[in-house]
């Protein structure tokens, strides 16, 4: 399988760290953002929204992170990081729209502001990036992961923006459950750190 990618790219590495907690074998193929590789004809092809993560598996095409967590925990029959019961697979669709809305929009948007200087307003986008940590901080008062005492496709979903939320800016100081909880997916065998800039709070 080959991963195109972008090592700033939360969703990218999403979908970079799901492959590596199954140990899954890949190639990962790096997409210069900067020079807008991603809008260039030939990645066209591969994704016509001209985003990454593109996940190649030897022929088949799946675009958006999410749906890549999804297609590869489906292919490989890994219905412990995703439930087949109609309970489990709804918890887990839940947290995945947050990773694409809340998450997206909060703490994502707010690294985007420190980064890449992003047309947004910091202080909008930091108090969205609070409102879900407040949340998601009070949904792991007595678990350990999302859906309960083992992790998720949730889990990793939400993992990359929220570990990288003080280079937006975003302090997790108040958050002791969500800390917890980034130190309990690190922990994980097979882990991979998403790469880390002196942005924000983390310059």
């Amino acid at each position: 399988m080959k991963l195109y990618r972008h090592p700033l790219s939360g969703h990218s590495h999403r979908a970079q760290l799901f492959l590596a907690l199954l140990g899954a074998p890949h190639e990962l193929v790096d997409v210069d953002l900067m020079a807008r590789a991603h809008k260039a004809p030939d990645f066209l092809k591969l994704n016509a929204f001209g985003q990454v993560p593109v996940l190649d598996d030897d022929g088949t095409i799946v675009t958006d992170s999410n749906a890549i967590l999804v297609y590869l925990a489906k292919k490989l029959g890994r219905t412990d990081w995703l439930p087949e019961d109609a309970v489990g697979a709804a918890k887990v669709q839940k947290w995945l729209s947050v990773a694409a809305g809340e998450i997206a929009y909060g703490p994502a948007a707010a690294r985007l502001v420190t980064l890449f200087g992003a047309n947004l307003r910091p202080e909008e986008v930091i108090s969205r990036a609070h409102r879900i940590l407040e949340l998601l901080d009070a949904e792991l008062t007595e678990r350990d992961f999302l859906l309960g005492s083992r992790p998720t496709i949730a889990d990793v979903a939400l993992y990359s923006y929220v570990s990288s939320a003080p280079e937006g800016n975003v302090d997790l100081g108040n958050y002791a459950n969500v800390r917890n909880w980034l130190g309990r997916i690190e922990a994980l065998p097979g882990f991979v750190g998403f790469q880390k800039t002196a942005a924000g709070l983390a310059a």
